[in-house]
């Protein structure tokens, strides 16, 4: 071929393989820029804690072992000055690839017959690790370039800094800057002084070899000459580089912060692994109320319990401030990791408030109406006080203060368990979860579970009902709030109205506190709290929770094992602590009434009813509007008396009538207390015939229409069943016949033990003066155990 033909062929070439040459170019930088790139990093990550102000309340390591905290969202300067001066001065000059450091790099390498510099720009580092730990060739080089260059197309320059900060070495199992600064020395980077910030930057250099735990003289030198390059350009004067220089390297690695290790544990498991959390605790408090805890560990522990947990919330917004979930020194012998605001455990009396509400909503119960404390037996279930007596008659307010059980199982029984479970799931009780049948009377006496987190939370909502604006309601219940930006997705609507948590939290107000709050109505400025204790059955939990109109505050305590003890009450285990919690936050201010939600109403002052005609006196007080369901005052009654009002008699001239507070025998029986304007009944005129058996005499158990369940004994027999009945007149003799048999006579004291057969019964009671009463009633006996 002759060199006409070489040289034409050639110029039709050039233009072709020119053209494929631009277009491959084009491609390359087309895939570089947005071509796919997988992750760089895909390393497990610390799950990290912050508090509301940002402050570290503790972190885990990673996956595999190492201190690896996700990047944060800025870098400290201090350190980023001294890492560009360190590593790559000309890093915002360059596009990922310095080609005289590397020329340089190359030349001293050969000279050195190995590796002694890298010629590595921070971009080329950042994929140096992305590509994970290798022998350093040139092929591996050459990735590294061509990963840089990408980088540099696809990231800012300050995306590029926070990838090398978040991923470098720092020595040991320490990765990133964040975790070094804790790590070396026991604060967040930026907290770091200029000779601390020169520590970590020169740090990654050669992390095996130089780290404040060996190699000491090497890295200070090198920390200090990075000082002398700042001084050089002007980043700190003489007088930072003179303390700088003076400033020892760190000696052994600082543990982390564990502020609130049961909250960073419970996040990890439930889906926050590996991420910066930023909570809605306070760090200061979430430390005052620790100390608390330890303080009142050695008392608990006095009574061999072990554990207990705290839980603070602001009302308003349902945020959690402190979070205690065990005292830490119950150690792992007691279970001290566990986490026991999450746990359920029987709730006790805690629910009762709930049921009061309720009954006020539903028009069943006037706020403070007298109710029945008095023995009581619903189908074998006969409920006690904690104080083993019964009052008679008492405010339906002071008995949810002083948490009786009986006139809340009666409560229960009127209102209905269904019912009752409805309202206690609406407000965010979850672990309230089996049938009616399940719980039966005992729902409210400790026959359900909940945990501290579900109780805080429904006691804020209860508050936050009183508080809110009354047009709507809406978010008043939802549950705690202990992440930041976190929305709840279950918030509802009010469940119990404003007027209702109003009453409720007032009559929570009357409890007595313990002994060393004795007193507190006689300091100005002291809060006023609502209150409740509840100690489940065997005394295996004692809780405390109380609300103000800014806080809520739960508190539990009892060993994490189930063990009851002796004394651990609600009253005396957790209540101490829970004033002296209170004592840590502002104080709240007083809840308005929800005026549009009250009305005037004229309340019998004696019985708490509404009046009836017969009642006197007469209050008018601001009271829920539904209360006009409720029946009027049944205990005024109209009675005939002698002119001198000294004697009760028949109809005749000379008799009169007078209003008069009369008490079922069965309250007037057993009341304790003094209630203002009820009077003994004046005894019958010698000559007078006594009337209304019924206004005299009532049968306590069984009551009318009932369904006795006889149990059986170890012997596998059948038990007696214990009659009882009340009679207004101290000294009464009482016969009583079953089915037409006589079974015996009482005299003052009406309890008779009777062996009754299966079937239906009917009871009857005179007393000597000829009156009587029938109860007709139903037994149903156990069948024997076969052998």
């Amino acid at each position: 071929m002759g060199m006409k033909a070489i040289l034409h062929k050639w110029r039709t070439r050039v233009p072709r393989i020119a053209l494929l040459l631009v277009a491959s170019i084009l491609l390359l930088l087309l895939w570089a820029r947005w071509g796919p790139m997988d992750p760089l990093f895909d390393t497990p990550r610390s799950t990290v804690l912050l508090d509301r102000h940002g402050e570290l309340l503790g972190a885990t390591v990673a996956a595999d072992g190492q201190w690896r905290m996700p990047p944060p969202d800025s870098l400290p300067a201090r350190f980023v000055r001294s890492l560009l001066e360190f590593e790559d001065r000309r890093f915002h000059r360059h596009h990922g690839v310095h080609l005289p450091s590397l020329y340089r790099a190359w030349r001293q390498n050969r000279r050195a017959g190995r590796i002694v510099s890298g010629g590595s720009t921070i971009t080329m580092q950042v994929a140096r690790m992305a590509g994970g730990t290798g022998e350093r060739t040139h092929a591996r080089k050459l990735r590294e370039i061509l990963l840089a260059l990408r980088l540099e197309m696809r990231c800012d320059k300050d995306s590029i800094l926070a990838l090398y900060t978040a991923h470098a070495p720092f020595g040991g199992n320490v990765v990133g800057l964040e975790a070094a600064a804790w790590r070396w020395f026991g604060r967040d980077p930026w907290r770091l002084s200029w000779a601390e910030s020169a520590t970590l930057a020169v740090l990654p250099n050669a992390p095996a070899r130089i780290h404040p735990g060996r190699g000491r003289d090497a890295l200070k030198a090198k920390r200090d000459r990075l000082l002398d390059r700042l001084l050089h350009v002007g980043a700190i004067d003489s007088m930072e580089h003179s303390l700088a220089v003076e400033e020892p390297l760190p000696d052994a690695p600082w543990p982390l912060p564990q502020r609130a290790p049961h909250l960073l544990a419970t996040l990890q498991r439930t889906g926050y692994a590996g991420h910066r959390v930023h909570s809605t605790l306070d760090g200061k408090l979430q430390d005052q109320v620790t100390a608390v805890g330890a303080r009142h560990a050695s008392v608990l522990a006095a009574n061999e319990v072990h554990n207990a947990a705290v839980l603070i919330m602001e009302v308003a917004s349902g945020e959690v401030l402190a979070y205690l979930g065990n005292l830490p020194s119950a150690g792992p012998a007691h279970a001290a990791a566990v986490d026991i605001i999450r746990a359920p455990r029987s709730t006790g009396s805690l629910l009762k408030p709930f049921l009061y509400a309720a009954m006020l909503d539903a028009g069943e119960r006037m706020p403070d109406q007298l109710v029945a404390d008095v023995p009581t037996r619903f189908e074998g279930f006969a409920p006690r006080n904690f104080e083993q007596r019964f009052e008679g008659a008492v405010p339906a307010s002071t008995a949810l203060a002083r948490s009786l059980n009986v006139p809340a199982v009666r409560a229960l029984q009127e209102h209905g368990v269904d019912r009752a479970l409805r309202t206690l799931r609406a407000m965010g009780l979850h672990h309230v979860d089996r049938d009616a049948g399940h719980y039966g009377l005992a729902l409210m006496v400790g026959g359900a579970e909940s945990s501290l987190w579900e109780l805080t939370g429904a006691y804020a909502s209860l508050a936050r009902t009183a508080l809110r604006d009354r047009s709507d309601g809406i978010g008043a219940v939802h549950p705690p709030q202990v992440v930041q930006g976190h929305v709840p997705a279950k918030e509802r609507p009010r469940v119990i109205s404003a007027a209702a948590a109003f009453h409720t939290l007032q009559a929570l107000q009357l409890g007595e506190r313990p002994d060393a709050q004795a007193g507190w109505r006689h300091f100005g400025g002291a809060d006023v709290i609502a209150w409740k204790t509840g100690t489940s059955h065997g005394h295996r939990d004692a809780w405390a929770i109380g609300i103000t109109s800014g806080h809520a505050v739960g508190v539990w305590t009892g060993n994490a094992s189930g063990e009851g003890r002796p004394g651990l009450t609600g009253t005396l285990a957790a209540a101490p602590m829970l004033f002296e919690l209170f004592g840590l936050l502002p104080g709240g201010a007083s809840i308005d009434p929800p005026h549009d939600e009250l009305m005037p109403m004229a309340v019998c002052r004696a019985s708490g009813h509404r009046a009836g005609v017969d009642c006197d006196p007469v209050d008018t007080l601001a009271v829920i509007g539904t209360a006009l369901r409720t029946a009027t005052c049944p205990y005024h009654r109209r009675i005939l008396v002698n002119a001198e009002g000294t004697k009760r008699v028949g109809p005749g001239p000379d008799a009169r009538s007078v209003s008069w507070f009369v008490l079922p025998p069965a309250m007037a029986r057993y009341r304790t207390g003094a209630i203002q304007g009820i009077d003994a009944l004046p005894p019958w005129a010698e000559d007078a015939a006594a009337f209304d058996a019924d206004a005299v005499m009532e049968a306590i158990n069984p009551l009318p229409g009932s369904r006795i369940h006889v149990p059986l004994l170890l012997e596998n027999t059948p038990g007696a069943v214990v009659l009882e009945a009340a009679h207004r007149d101290p000294q009464a003799r009482v016969h009583w016949d079953l089915d037409g048999h006589w079974l015996g006579t009482t005299l003052g004291d009406h309890h008779l033990a009777a062996d009754l057969p299966e079937g239906p019964h009917r009871l009857t009671l005179t007393d000597q003066q000829g009156r009587s009463i029938a109860i007709p009633f139903h037994v149903e006996r156990a069948a024997p155990h076969r052998p």
